[in-house]
């Protein structure tokens, strides 16, 4: 089984976390992806963050497709930082393949989570392109430091049972949607 992690709040779920998603599912030939819902992200104020069950049912209603699964799985463990899950996950299922999902513009702030070396040792992770953010999420730190572990695009479909530290930059989602555009929209 080769799974997908793709974590975050989903505030609100939208239909770039879908597309990418459906990306990641096609190049990285996964049998599923599972959005790990956050109960809040350490990095960000989650004082105006809604439940957790808001966020997991309108998370549900945007990814309708059999292969992607909205979970709470954080709460469930009981981990607050992607790392603790990542590494809860892969003791829990020693048998599958997991690849962490993350938006090009999470891998320009990669180097600010906490043990981020350690979940790219821990699994081999895919970065999906994002507007505006190819260059910034190419020139942070994190990438520099993970550049000889950069596998090209186009092996992209065996990255699942790579030895990590492994990881492939993916182009063809150019959405402009995000959570905090939608956000802001709905205070104005």
């Amino acid at each position: 089984m080769r799974i997908g992690l793709y974590g975050g709040s989903f505030n609100p779920a939208h239909e770039a976390h879908r597309a990418a998603s459906l990306l990641a599912l096609k190049k990285l030939r996964l049998d599923r992806v599972w959005w790990l819902v956050t109960p809040g992200n350490p990095l960000k104020d989650n004082r105006a963050l809604p439940p957790l069950a808001e966020r997991l049912a309108q998370a549900r209603a945007v990814a309708d497709h059999p292969a992607l699964l909205p979970t709470g799985l954080e709460a469930g463990l009981g981990t607050r930082y992607s790392h603790d899950t990542v590494a809860a996950l892969v003791r829990r299922y020693p048998a599958v393949h997991f690849v962490w999902l993350m938006g090009a513009d999470n891998l320009a702030a990669f180097h600010r989570w906490q043990h981020w070396r350690d979940i790219a040792a821990l699994v081999p992770f895919a970065v999906i392109d994002r507007p505006g953010c190819t260059f910034p999420a190419m020139a942070s730190p994190a990438a520099t430091a993970l550049a000889r572990w950069r596998v090209p695009e186009n092996e992209a479909a065996g990255l699942a049972t790579m030895r990590p530290p492994a990881w492939v930059f993916l182009h063809g989602l150019k959405s402009p949607l995000s959570s905090t555009r939608i956000r802001q929209a709905g205070e104005g």
